[in-house]
């Protein structure tokens, strides 16, 4: 089956002045994963375009948009301690939004079911009223606000990027047409992500955190996926399924402690790609968030790619540690 792609050489440009984790190299990596994995007839490009207004002001606030404009005008800077913007930045940002909303399309309305977006900047922590951890626009979110608004009723977001997709959540927490379920490393930035955050209001139980403790494997997110998240996914029965796929939980990363190996992002996105067949639409989109070492990112996504291709990955089965169990056990317990 076909799987359509968004990248664009105008994300190279979003850089910062010094070193720093989130680097242009970081696309070059996932681009050779990808021409690894899948020969070009069997992409489906669907072109970067800027973002709107209208669209980003689905998730953020009027200030947050007028602020960031500001503040990207100077060129060279930093929003925090941790997020950067270059001259380039800007157009980076809005093209990356632009081209989650067009992927997002392209699965929903067709030729294609399955894509896989390339992003930079990385999107899942920006959240409705300012940019942080990396992030200056919250793509997936922008995207699910997208569909919602061309008629569809439920989307499902899981986030397996090492860190809480505090921005994601933070926008859909009182909103029931949007499913937020979150696996990460838990103590690390940005310090949310708790199995009691479950959604508020209209959304109460539409939020599901799976916090894993430093040295978690891939037996352990396994497990996490066969008890946790498919049962949840086929409860709220979602019309498009989309992915914060992160690949800094890969046991190479420098910025966590998790042990999670290629072929194990491979399997969760067959499963994924199981239960969509399942549930009788077919449409999953994976949107490209963090992930810092290179080998590890160039693996991961060539294990993405293969099994979006239709190559399966079985998610992994054995015993798990003490602290591995006691974090399921909890998040069960939460739901």
């Amino acid at each position: 089956m076909p799987i359509a792609v968004v990248d664009d050489e105008r994300f190279d440009g979003h850089r910062a002045m010094e070193m720093h984790p989130e680097r242009p190299e970081r696309l070059v990596a996932a681009r050779a994963g990808l021409k690894r994995a899948v020969a070009p007839d069997e992409l489906v490009r669907a072109a970067a375009r800027p973002v709107s207004d209208e669209e980003v002001l689905r998730v953020h606030s009027e200030s947050h948009l007028r602020g960031l404009r500001d503040a990207l005008s100077a060129g060279w800077g930093h929003i925090d301690a941790d997020t950067f913007f270059s001259p380039a930045s800007e157009e980076a940002a809005w093209l990356a939004a632009g081209g989650a909303v067009e992927l997002c399309r392209a699965v929903v309305e067709g030729p294609v079911r399955r894509g896989l977006a390339l992003l930079r900047p990385p999107g899942h922590h920006a959240v409705p009223s300012r940019a942080m951890g990396f992030c200056l626009l919250n793509n997936i979110a922008i995207a699910a606000a997208d569909a919602l608004a061309r008629g569809l009723s439920r989307v499902a977001i899981v986030d397996w990027d090492v860190h809480h997709g505090n921005g994601t959540q933070d926008i859909f927490y009182d909103d029931a047409r949007v499913l937020f379920v979150s696996l990460h490393q838990s103590p690390l930035y940005p310090g949310t992500g708790r199995v009691e955050e479950r959604g508020a209001r209209a959304g109460e139980g539409t939020t599901v955190n799976v916090p894993m403790p430093p040295g978690s494997g891939p037996e352990a997110y396994g497990a996490a996926f066969r008890e946790l998240v498919l049962p949840v996914l086929r409860a709220f029965d979602a019309e498009l399924v989309l992915v914060s796929s992160g690949f800094d939980a890969h046991s190479r990363d420098p910025l966590a402690q998790l042990e999670l190996d290629a072929d194990c992002f491979g399997a969760m996105t067959t499963a994924l790609l199981d239960h969509v067949e399942e549930a009788g639409h077919g449409r999953l989109a994976l949107f490209l968030e963090g992930g810092y070492d290179l080998d590890a990112i160039e693996a991961s996504v060539c294990s993405v790619a293969k099994a979006l291709g239709g190559e399966r990955y079985e998610l992994a089965d054995g015993a798990l540690a003490r602290a591995e169990s006691r974090a399921l056990d909890l998040a069960k317990a939460g739901l």
